[in-house]
């Protein structure tokens, strides 16, 4: 095991010691946090972590040390215990769409906030769920406060709430895997309003899970229970998560569920380009758009 290894598990193990130690007074003490001003260096160089002042003690979240000095660090749902790797190369965790936990798909993230208190949008694909008085950090370093929501999460102008990520019908791993994009957040002032525009990977999840369950019923795509593949072997089926700028999507709101596998039955093959943004004007929630290419 390297040094600097050491260093991180045995600083990681001291801070976990302070959390469980002392007298019931320091225990109601250490919930009071605020976010820490102090920087963080590895080998002399600064290095962005989300750490919290907690009874005179930084805490940073165990993945984030990982990732910084390179162990590897699991989680065990079934013993709900976390596993560290110390000669393990750190991964991202990334959840399997075939085996995804449905209870976990509705979840809503747990934010992580700036020291001038603004939030920072999810970049792991879990759903947030814009709340009056939120300030969102965007993309251009500025603040953006949200003061109305009142058509959020009120079935996007539907006749019913869109409801869960949709379960796999069929093996999803045999697919495409395109990997999520950044969660965006960007903003546009002109003389119509203040606007941002923000990358919605929940839903973007929604309409890649849609497709492929279209694709496991495509009798084009599926041959003999297998994906179609083209001469040089890879997919017949291109899955992207973001649209390229010289592409222009139509998009369409409200969420409608047979809006994916109208497009690819209609034309089976080729490339596909998905892609959800919330829209927000003057710090009000408009709409969820969907675009399909």
């Amino acid at each position: 095991m390297s040094k600097r290894k050491e260093i991180a598990l045995v600083a990681a193990g001291i801070l976990a010691g302070i959390a469980v130690s002392g007298p019931a007074t320091q225990a109601a003490a250490s919930l009071m946090a605020n976010a820490s001003s102090q920087r963080f260096y590895v080998n002399e160089q600064c290095i962005p972590l989300e750490a919290y002042e907690i009874n005179g003690n930084n805490y940073v979240k165990l993945r984030d040390i990982g990732q910084v000095v390179d162990f590897g660090i699991t989680y065990d749902a079934k013993a709900n215990a976390v596993i560290i790797h110390p000669d393990r190369p750190y991964e991202m965790e990334v959840a399997a769409p075939a085996s995804a936990n449905p209870a976990s798909q509705t979840s809503i993230s747990a934010l992580s906030t700036n020291p001038d208190g603004s939030i920072n949008v999810p970049q792991d694909g879990s759903r947030y769920v814009p709340q009056v008085g939120d300030v969102i950090r965007c993309d251009n370093g500025t603040n953006y406060a949200i003061t109305d929501v009142s058509r959020y999460d009120k079935n996007y102008f539907a006749d019913a709430p869109v409801g869960p990520l949709p379960e796999p019908t069929c093996d999803w791993s045999q697919f495409d895997q395109p990997e999520l994009p950044k969660a965006e957040v960007r903003r546009f002032n002109d003389s119509d309003g203040d606007y941002i525009f923000i990358r919605n990977l929940y839903e973007t999840l929604r309409m890649l899970y849609n497709l492929y369950n279209a694709m496991g019923e495509d009798e084009w795509i599926m041959q003999s229970g297998t994906p179609r593949m083209r001469g040089d072997g890879t997919p017949w089926v291109h899955i992207h998560l973001t649209l390229p700028n010289e592409l222009v999507g139509t998009p369409f709101w409200p969420w409608r569920e047979e809006a994916i596998p109208e497009a690819l039955h209609s034309c089976p093959g080729g490339d596909y380009y998905l892609e959800a943004w919330d829209v927000f004007k003057n710090g009000r929630f408009l709409r969820t758009e969907y675009h399909l290419r």
